[in-house]
């Protein structure tokens, strides 16, 4: 049986209390180019300025949500993971909400055990969920190889959130965004 690892937990009601009020405030927006489909996932180039990154993304198993692996030019080894879900609300401010134990895993390999923190950005109407994993690099291998990948949030004991993406595309994905991050940091 899957038990979640020891940690801090909280309600999901106070979760989604936390995440607050509407309010009209405009959310840092990137450039998007140079986007191709995999399958079900994608790939893109993100830009601000001068800030660039580089995304495999799955926003087809869920209409609200996406998961992403992200690489930034400069750091391309250190890319990292996330899940964003939408609130139908602008949020007021940046802040991190709630920091709780998650378990990942791809098919029925490796359950990567870790936290994940909830943040919300002014003027975005999501929540970012950011993952902290000792073997991510493995994850990521299992992502690229497998089918399923299985997300699970212990906001209490007898209440986990349960999240299910599908990696079909995501060897492709997450190949061109490392190929094409590891690119910019040729070319720079």
């Amino acid at each position: 049986m899957w038990h979640p690892p020891p940690g801090i937990t909280c309600r999901i009601l106070a979760l989604l209390a936390g995440l607050g009020a509407a309010v009209s405030a405009g959310a840092t927006t990137f450039n998007t180019t140079d986007a191709e489909r995999h399958g079900h996932w994608q790939s893109a180039v993100l830009t601000l300025g001068k800030e660039r990154h580089f995304r495999a993304l799955e926003a087809h198993s869920y209409s609200d949500a996406t998961l992403s692996l992200n690489f930034t030019a400069g750091v391309c080894d250190l890319p990292w993971l996330e899940v964003r879900v939408d609130l139908d609300e602008h949020q007021p401010k940046d802040r991190a909400v709630n920091l709780v134990p998650a378990d990942l895993r791809v098919d029925h390999a490796t359950i990567h055990s870790g936290m994940a923190e909830f943040i919300t950005e002014r003027g975005d109407s999501g929540f970012y969920a950011h993952f902290y994993l000792e073997e991510q690099p493995l994850l990521v291998t299992e992502m690229r190889r497998g089918e399923t990948l299985r997300l699970r949030f212990t906001l209490a004991e007898d209440r986990p959130w349960y999240m299910t993406f599908a990696l079909s595309g995501a060897d492709a994905a997450i190949g061109r965004a490392e190929a094409l991050c590891q690119a910019a940091d040729g070319a720079g």
